[in-house]
């Protein structure tokens, strides 16, 4: 029996002690916060009468692929039906225009959006029925070193802004111009041309730990596994017995925290592939995420609206959070790839509403700006791999695999980590 230390209990790190636990290793998963989830995890706030509301660290939307994702809830006993809400593909805006993707088998249901974008010429409409034959011919590969800007070149600029930039900062959270075509190709078969509903949004309607890592901590808890939260690794090492951390020992370690605190403990280890690995994680560029919410709204004419964006309307996607088991009136408003400051994207995004939405006197409840939200997802990125040297592993959404910086990656990752080490 194999004793494990999983550093990071976001959900890569809570999909590893699942899968390591359930493979009958001893597990003991160390989280610096007290809040479990990481990235993904609830958030307490008050609304502007003082009611206590739960918000997210930011508004997170799921899609059907997400097949892992979904049967880890399944197999913790989460509903992914009572807890999220499935709409179809939706890159609607405020007044109507833009494409929606209806329930049917792919291709077939992608061509029967295009055909009835709203808003879009037919010229439009050819370009991108074009485009999208050309790539599913080349099977959704393209030269590693292209960009999301020079693979839909083609297309035409409404096509670009009311569809490819949206999906792209939405999948990649990377502007066009900087985002790998090659990762963006990838999401788009496996959402929109591998399984039927792929492409569906999931859309929570409980609070992200609600989602997953409260059900994570009592399973865990359950099986036997340790959580010391609140606790900080201050380094490893590895000697003749194993791991040491901090002076405790194990036989093995994974590092599931994010890449810049996964670097600094992989560099204490003090052996020359760890300190090659440490080199790659710290050479990542970063991307951050912004989630607004707003009160005083009135219900949207869906769960999630297109906003249109640009130097001044930084937001991307609005959520009506009231529509999603939240309080009513409630709206979320998501901002990607920006390095604005939070004031300013405050006053910006509340110009944007009154002018995009009609909506005058939303009051703002909770502003939260990950400045370090995901990597970003550039041409030919080198990203760090799950072996980091003997017996010492990683996972996260940031590890070499093939999608870009999501949930779905995070739990893939997480598992196949768990798979790394070993059975009893």
């Amino acid at each position: 029996m194999s004793r494990i230390a999983v550093i990071g209990a976001g959900w890569a790190g809570l999909a590893c002690a699942i899968d390591a636990t359930r493979a009958g290793h001893v597990v003991v998963l160390f989280e610096a916060a007290r809040t479990l989830g990481g990235r993904a995890r609830a958030l307490p706030a008050q609304m502007p009468d003082g009611q206590p509301v739960m918000l997210d660290n930011g508004q997170h939307i799921m899609i059907g692929a997400y097949s892992a994702t979904l049967s880890l809830m399944r197999e913790l006993g989460v509903d992914p039906g009572a807890v999220l809400h499935r709409m179809p593909l939706t890159l609607r805006f405020a007044d109507g225009g833009g494409l929606q993707v209806p329930h049917g088998p792919p291709p077939l249901d992608l061509l029967a959006g295009i055909l009835g974008a709203r808003g879009w010429s037919w010229h439009d409409k050819a370009a991108l029925v074009r485009t999208a034959w050309r790539w599913r011919r080349d099977g959704f590969r393209c030269d590693p070193r292209t960009s999301v800007a020079a693979l839909c070149a083609a297309l035409t600029p409404r096509v670009i802004a009311e569809l490819i930039e949206p999906l792209c900062v939405s999948a990649l959270n990377t502007p066009t111009g900087r985002a790998s075509g090659e990762v963006f190709l990838r999401v788009l078969n496996d959402a929109l041309f591998a399984e039927r509903g792929g492409a569906d949004l999931l859309l929570p309607r409980v609070d992200l730990g609600a989602l997953f890592p409260d059900a994570a901590t009592r399973w865990l808890a359950q099986h036997g596994a340790q959580l010391r939260s609140g606790t900080r690794v201050q380094a490893i090492a590895h000697g003749p017995a194993g791991w040491q951390l901090d002076g405790e020992g194990f036989d093995r370690v994974v590092l599931a925290c994010p890449p810049w605190e996964a670097a600094r403990l992989a560099a204490s280890a003090a052996l020359p592939e760890a300190s090659a690995w440490s080199q790659t994680a710290r050479a990542l560029q970063h991307e951050s995420i912004a989630t607004l919410y707003m009160a005083g709204g009135i219900a949207l004419s869906a769960p999630i609206l297109a906003l249109r964006a640009g130097a001044r309307t930084p937001a991307q996607f609005v959520f009506d959070r009231g529509q999603l088991g939240g309080p009513r009136g409630l709206l979320a408003f998501v901002v990607s790839a920006s390095n604005d400051e939070r004031e300013t994207l405050q006053q910006q995004v509340l110009a944007q509403a009154r002018e995009q939405l009609g909506l005058a006197g939303l009051q703002p409840v909770q502003t939260v700006v990950e400045r370090r939200a995901t990597f970003a997802c550039t041409p030919a990125l080198v990203r760090p791999r799950a072996q980091v040297a003997r017996g010492l592993l990683a996972c996260g959404d940031y590890v070499e695999g093939p999608y870009p910086a999501t949930i779905e990656g995070a739990v893939r990752s997480g598992r196949t980590a768990a798979a790394g080490c070993g059975s009893t």
